[in-house]
């Protein structure tokens, strides 16, 4: 039985693959949409800066960075985070080794 626990854990990785870019292609979607939200709701305006606007200061193009890196952090942790507890709920076995984190 241990040996075949054992395989599954080797091959969970690359199951977890297709699930784990779904999950995060999903999380990047509402990532984008939640700082759209955000920034009109801390600006008013519908357009966030972005490092090449001109017209821009570097405060608001660094708040904007800001807001939105931690958004997308906060999701893709969300993302990463129930694709692996839904695989150990299916199958009893983490999705990455025993160290876990990204590559």
């Amino acid at each position: 039985m241990a040996s075949k626990k054992k395989q599954m854990k080797l091959k969970l990785p690359l199951a977890y693959k297709p699930l784990g870019f779904a999950l995060g292609w999903v999380s990047g979607a509402l990532a984008g949409l939640a700082f759209r939200k955000t920034w009109m709701a801390i600006r008013h305006e519908e357009d966030a800066p972005d490092a090449l606007d001109r017209d821009r200061s570097w405060g608001e193009i660094l708040l904007a960075a800001a807001v939105q890196g931690a958004l997308f952090a906060v999701a893709r942790s969300v993302a990463d985070r129930t694709g692996a507890k839904a695989i150990e709920r299916s199958t009893g076995v983490w999705p990455v080794s025993a160290k876990g984190g990204r590559d």
